[in-house]
């Protein structure tokens, strides 16, 4: 897969440019899948789904001009036959995995089986904070909210570094680089702290920030 890791979706031209780089044709021409699966780890059910599923203008993702959209709820797909939703995944030209908790979200893609078909698809993984830091090793102590049944910080590990996103917003007060530091130092890996003007584009292991705005790389 091809992965554009997000703070905040694509909200500027730099980042817009990569993703229609990465998809290698026109969003217009684009067939995507949202998955809101990590709303609900993050803050239950109710109208930020909903702003999230029919495009939301502050965190433009589903917004961008798609030729069509569907949704992929996580949580229903281990009570329906995978010929029913695998081969949906399969032909889709890109996902996109909003924000909440990144450990539910790791969760469900594994009870789902969607975290064992990742790697094969063909698809742009176009994730929004939680939706990107679920593809780290690990989040972080300090972003366990929802606690899985194991009881541990890990995620998929489909890249190899971690991410802290919302760097130094004005609305999460605890976001600051200091806070960023302190985190990083202990994340057994390379550490990326983003604001959401950042997103870090990921090709066949090769590693890219794309910036319009202020980030930092903590190596071990």
């Amino acid at each position: 897969m091809k992965f554009l890791l997000t703070s905040a979706g694509v909200n500027n031209k730099s980042i817009h440019d990569a993703l229609v780089d990465m998809l290698d044709k026109p969003i217009a021409d684009s067939t995507a899948l949202c998955i809101p699966t990590a709303m609900y780890g993050g803050g239950g059910p109710g109208v930020k789904i909903w702003k999230f599923i029919s495009g939301n203008p502050e965190h433009p993702m589903v917004n961008l001009g798609w030729k069509s959209v569907g949704v992929l709820e996580l949580t229903a797909l281990p009570s329906i036959d995978k010929d029913r939703w695998v081969p949906l995944v399969q032909e889709t030209d890109v996902l996109l995995v909003s924000g909440g908790d990144a450990l539910y979200l790791n969760h469900w893609m594994r009870e789902s089986g969607l975290a064992d078909l990742l790697p094969s698809l063909r698809a742009v993984y176009v994730g929004m904070s939680a939706g990107s830091m679920v593809m780290a090793p690990n989040i972080g102590e300090i972003f366990v909210g929802w606690t899985p049944p194991n009881g541990e910080d890990k995620t998929l590990g489909l890249v190899d570094f971690a991410m802290f996103p919302h760097l130094d917003h004005e609305m999460l007060p605890d976001n600051t680089m200091a806070n960023a530091e302190r985190w990083a130092a202990e994340i057994k890996g390379p550490a990326y702290a983003i604001n959401d003007d950042t997103a870090i584009k990921v090709i066949d292991g090769e590693v890219e920030v794309i910036s319009e705005g202020h980030w930092k790389l903590f190596s071990p």
